[in-house]
């Protein structure tokens, strides 16, 4: 692939993998003004996003398969082709139950850019290069969470929630354009799978029975638990205890998404010179350290710059756990790659969508968001430390 070709390639891969932070960070600083237009529950409230990740979580079980029989370019036009429609349905939701129920099926849409992406990279790239283009795809996706919420923040002073959705919307048009301009068919004829609806659905098994992909995937899972506690527990936690405005909120989570960038770049530029799950280890220490921190800074009441630099050093590393394991886990898979990378995104969504809610339960705080974010990232570092070394690779 020429060199030109490959970065085209990439940038617009990142767009597409920047689905799920597109659809669930753009309305994060009007999700208060959300639950309260609504008359719904903090609780509620955060289900609207939950909803989504649900959709984003089955969605990708559905496009996985489905674009290892029919290719990887004509389900991801027409994916993206229902996420923009669903984002004006969003807009126009009367119930919260009414946006809950759209936001699931916006979040089936938004899937396929996820999976396809990933896809597309294991049949272009392998080894230490698939690292480096995963990592390049972190780095790209950075932009979304950097400019997502800041401009749900512009959207706010001028316009209520509803307006954030017909944003979202114009970014679903936009990015059917890019796909439809810069993604080519990668998988050839010769590669895809036929037969039934069984045959379709078989690489998902594959998957499930692959041992050295699961137990990579789990520990991608309990790592991402994070940053979704993060995501969901943060706009009440920053907003509404400790007072930030939702313009200073989104300057907040730009500086965060900023550090994932950042660290995905790093990551990029290491592949090759350290092992992949060496680095891993580092960041989730990290990020325990962090998350222990935060959790101090929270039960002892203090000030929020206490509460935001450790998060800020917790959510950076997930610019090296993100791209390292999916590459480690994909890496294990010789067919079927959409199938597996469906099931990848899957498990994290799954546990993304349910986790925080569930803690949320307790009461939304700096002190459950960092002992929740805590508890998954030494699950994670746990289950990497248990692995055999035949699975440790790249």
């Amino acid at each position: 692939m020429a060199r030109q070709h490959s970065r085209r390639l990439m940038l617009a891969l990142g767009a597409l993998t920047a689905f799920g932070p597109i659809s669930l960070d753009v309305y994060l600083p009007s999700l208060p003004q959300l639950g309260a237009d609504l008359g719904a529950s903090e609780s509620l409230t955060q289900f609207t996003m939950s909803a989504c990740m649900i959709g984003l979580a089955l969605g990708q079980l559905l496009w996985g398969p489905i674009s290892d029989r029919f290719g990887r370019r004509m389900p991801l036009i027409v994916a993206i082709s229902g996420f923009a429609v669903t984002s004006v349905l969003c807009a126009f939701a009367p119930t919260i139950e009414a946006l809950i129920a759209i936001r699931m099926v916006q979040g089936l849409c938004g899937a396929a850019g996820m999976v396809v992406a990933r896809a597309v990279v294991h049949d272009v790239f392998s080894g230490t290069q698939a690292i480096a283009a995963f990592s390049t795809l972190a780095a790209v996706m950075g932009v979304a969470p950097v400019l997502a919420p800041l401009v749900g923040g512009a959207v706010a002073t001028f316009s209520d929630w509803r307006g954030v959705f017909i944003v979202l919307a114009v970014i679903g048009a936009l990015l059917l354009v890019v796909a439809a301009t810069s993604v080519p068919e990668t998988l050839e004829r010769v590669d895809r799978t036929t037969g039934g609806i069984g045959s379709d659905f078989r690489g998902i098994g594959a998957a499930l029975g692959n041992r050295a992909f699961m137990l990579t995937a789990v520990t991608l899972g309990f790592a991402s638990v994070a940053l979704f506690t993060y995501l969901q527990l943060s706009p009440f936690v920053l907003q509404q205890q400790f007072g930030l405005t939702a313009q200073s909120f989104a300057l907040v989570f730009a500086a965060n998404s900023l550090g994932i960038m950042a660290m995905a770049q790093l990551n990029r530029r290491l592949a090759g010179r350290v092992q992949g799950v060496r680095l891993v280890r580092w960041t989730l220490s990290t990020a325990i350290a962090a998350s222990l921190a935060m959790t101090l800074a929270g039960m002892l009441g203090s000030a929020v710059p206490w509460v935001l630099v450790p998060l800020f050093i917790a959510m950076a590393t997930h610019g090296v756990n993100n791209p390292s394991l999916t590459a480690i886990a994909l890496g294990s898979i010789r067919h079927g790659a959409g199938s597996a990378s469906a099931v990848l995104g899957t498990l994290t969504m799954l546990l993304g969508a349910f986790v925080p809610p569930l803690v949320s339960m307790l009461g939304v705080s700096a002190t459950v968001m960092g002992a929740t974010m805590l508890a998954s990232f030494t699950l994670a570092l746990l289950l990497l430390l248990c692995q055999p070394r035949t699975v440790k690779g790249v």
